[in-house]
This record gives C-alpha cells, structure tokens and sequence, in this order.
C-alpha cells in the first residue's frame, strides 16, 4: 500500500514536554507513515492529503494496553456476577460455543469500538490462531498479538501446542511492520512455575516479551498463597518470568514487596480500572506504582467485563477512582492520565517511536471535533479529555500513516458486516 503525504494544517495539539502536555497551533506533516515535522514544512515535502485543523485538537492515538478483543462478541452475557462465577461459570462455557471465523469477527467488532474512542494501538490477548492475527492486519490498527498459554508443566502437551501457535502466527505474519507479538502464561493459577520457566526461556530466545495477568482477584491470592506459600509476584519472578521484559495486567492485590519487585525488574503495570471495578475487584494501587517509579499503562480488559472498548471513558475513570479512593483530589492528574494512555502504553508494549506527537514518531494520532459540547469551553483541553470526554468526540484516527476513520466513517472495516456478523454469532452460541 502507498502511504500518503499528509499535511494537517493549522491544528491545536497536544504536545510532549517534561512535565506533561502543552497545547499549541501547529501544522502536522506525515509522510512514510512517519511524523516528519511538528511545524515547520519539511524541505521537498509535498502534501498528497490536506486535512483542515480548524476547531480541531491532535492528540497521540491511545494505546489500549490489555484487552480480549474477540470478547466483544460476550458484551452484556455475563453482567452483576462475583469474579470466579463470571469466569468459570458464564465466560468460559460460551467461549467453548465460539468456532474459527467467530474470533476474526469479534476483533473486528473490537476494532471499530477502539477506533471510533481515538485509540490506534492495542494488545490483544487471544486463544484463536490465525483469527486474531488476521483481523488486526485487515484493520490497519498497531497491535501487538499474544496467543494465551496454560500449561502444567514443560512438558505439557497443550501447553507446547499453544506455543507452537503462536509461534505460527509470528512467523505468517512477519511481513506486516504494525504487527508485533509477546508470549502470554495466562496467569499463575493456570500455569505451573514449571511452565512459565518455559514460556520465559522462549520469550529470550525468540527476544520478545510477556503478557500476563498477575494479582486480579483476592481469590488468585489466596489460591497462589496456598499453593506456592508467596504472593502471585513472588511466584512469577522465582519462575524467572520477569527476566524478559513484561507487561502484567490488572495488578489489584499488591504488597509492598511486590512493587519493589516490579520496579527492580522494569515490569510495567496494565491498569484497566473500570473491568476491575465492575468484577468487584478493586483498584490497582496506581499512585504508589507511580511514586515508585513502575511504568503503568491504561487498558480496558475485554467488553465481557467492562463492558465496552472506549478508551476515553477509561481515561476518565482512572483519573476519578484514585482521587477518590484515597481521598486526594490531585492523585493521577489528567495530564499523568493521558501519558498513561500513550508514551507509557507504547513503552508497556515495546512498540517503538510512538505514544507522542513529535517529529520521527510513528504517525499515529486522533484528531477530535472542537464543536463538540464536552470540549467547551476550551479553557483546558488536558483536563476535558479526561474529565468531560465521552468519545463521541473522535473525528479522524491515522494509525501508521493511514486513515483509519475520516468525519466519523470508518475506512478499513465494513461496519454494517461486522455488526451483522457478531449478531449472527450471538444468536448462535447464546444460552437458550
């Protein structure tokens, strides 16, 4: 595919700078799929698409740190129920129902949420080979693909044909630069210390990173505390997990120990607040992580438990729940949010040259529309992404140098099928 000169005129945009954001006028050129100025006009560059930046506000694409994007396809079938009981009793049992082409469908359900909230990159945990992978490329969006792992021990026959498939995927779709991958142990009550030794031996020779989940529920710790006689960090970190550079989801249910552990090992932490709280888990401890210096990143978990992808409304509860939670009204500020949602997401997923709006960055951003009432007044665009922001807002999304949506039409995906298909899937696996 061509990439286009782009020349985004005259924009407001939130640019980086050492203690946050500042908002100013600028002309944004992309060319090569690449930022090639934040300014002034390249020398020789001539622009093949120019975009209007009257009444409009540039921001870095959100980077959906965690999710289960096939899972879009359980929106609303396992809602008001405790944890193990939505897992083992509801989730699980429908996931069985779902069939190869359902899970290229589901992520592409995924795909238009995510795309419409502003966001241009997402890591996906995923149980579908070949699906997954396929519809992240069709999509155009920047993912990075984990094929979910269990295993008993190293020698387990599941646990060995899970890597293999995702070691298939890397290898068919090596040829496509957005698409990146990690190994991803499920979690450490559906791994042995055995396994995971494994899957992080394999991680270093293939030089790629993990993706888990660690310390969700108050159930996981006590059945890890049983089992291993240590916390759920403690158990990862003996089995050597951290040795390779990881990305740990949810992190509810952490002592003290634990986020030493975390930021002597350079562990980032995927908080997804909203699936949390609605699954009566709690909160991570973000501000502590913080202070201490863990990088943390912001994702939504799946649309089973969220119940959808939006990466604006969870931008704005992480910048809520923890002012009120500690009853401090400047923990995790609006500005330190939106960074959670972009330079850190991009440094969690090891993706390279994006997350910012600068010169030699991946071209990815979202421009929102201006006139849209959440916006104004405008007298702190920052703060109202955060607090006012409801999505809606989201007007054109370029991820790699492509337009993803223009004037709210979605350009790489049929809309109107993929609604159609995951309504048809519905039917089918929905309990009678």
């Amino acid at each position: 595919m061509v990439l286009l000169n782009i020349q985004i005129n005259n924009i407001l945009a939130a640019l980086p700078r050492s203690d946050g954001f500042s908002v100013e006028t600028r002309t944004i050129y992309i060319s090569g799929g690449v930022i090639a100025s934040v300014g002034e006009k390249p020398e020789g560059f001539l622009a093949d698409r120019e975009i209007s930046g009257e009444n409009r506000f540039a921001i870095p694409g959100l980077i959906n740190s965690h999710t289960h994007a096939y899972m879009s396809l359980l929106r609303g079938c396992a809602d008001d129920m405790p944890f193990n009981d939505w897992l083992f009793n509801r989730v699980l049992p429908l996931e069985e129902k779902l069939e190869g082409e359902d899970f290229y469908w589901g992520t592409m359900l995924a795909v238009c949420e995510m795309v419409r909230g502003g966001a241009t990159a997402y890591m996906d945990m995923y149980i579908a080979p070949e699906h997954s992978a396929r519809a992240a490329h069709d999509s155009g969006m920047r993912a990075v693909l984990t094929r979910g792992l269990i295993g008993d021990s190293r020698g387990d026959e599941g646990g060995l044909r899970r890597l293999r498939e995702a070691e298939r995927d890397m290898d068919s779709f090596a040829g496509c630069d957005r698409l990146t991958f990690m190994l991803a142990p499920h979690a450490p009550y559906t791994c042995s210390p055995d396994y995971l030794g494994a899957v992080a031996e394999r991680a270093g020779e293939l030089g790629i990173g993990i993706h888990t989940h660690i310390a969700e529920s108050a159930a996981e710790i006590e059945t890890i505390r049983e089992r291993y006689h240590c916390t759920p960090v403690e158990m990862l970190e003996k089995a050597g997990l951290f040795d390779a550079h990881t990305a740990a989801a949810h992190c509810v249910f952490l002592t003290d120990s634990d986020i030493d552990i975390f930021h002597d090992k350079n562990v980032s932490v995927l908080t997804n607040p909203v699936s949390n709280m609605k699954l009566g888990n709690g909160f991570a401890p973000v501000p502590k992580l913080l202070k201490k210096g863990v990088n943390v990143a912001l994702g939504t978990d799946s649309a089973a438990s969220n119940n959808n992808l939006n990466m604006l409304r969870e931008l704005g509860y992480l910048t809520l729940v923890h002012k009120g939670q500690n009853r401090d009204a400047v923990s995790v500020s609006a500005a330190q949010g939106l960074g959670i949602a972009t330079k850190n997401g991009a440094k969690a997923l090891a993706l390279e040259n994006t997350g910012e709006l600068k010169a030699g960055m991946k071209a990815d951003l979202a421009i929102l529309d201006l006139n849209s009432v959440t916006l104004n007044p405008r007298s702190d665009l920052i703060s109202a992404l955060a607090y006012a922001a409801c999505g809606s807002e989201v007007e054109t999304v370029i991820a790699d140098g492509r337009i993803l949506m223009e004037n709210r039409e979605l350009k790489t995906v049929d809309e109107g099928r993929v609604i159609f298909e995951a309504n048809r899937i519905y039917e089918r696996i929905k309990t009678k």
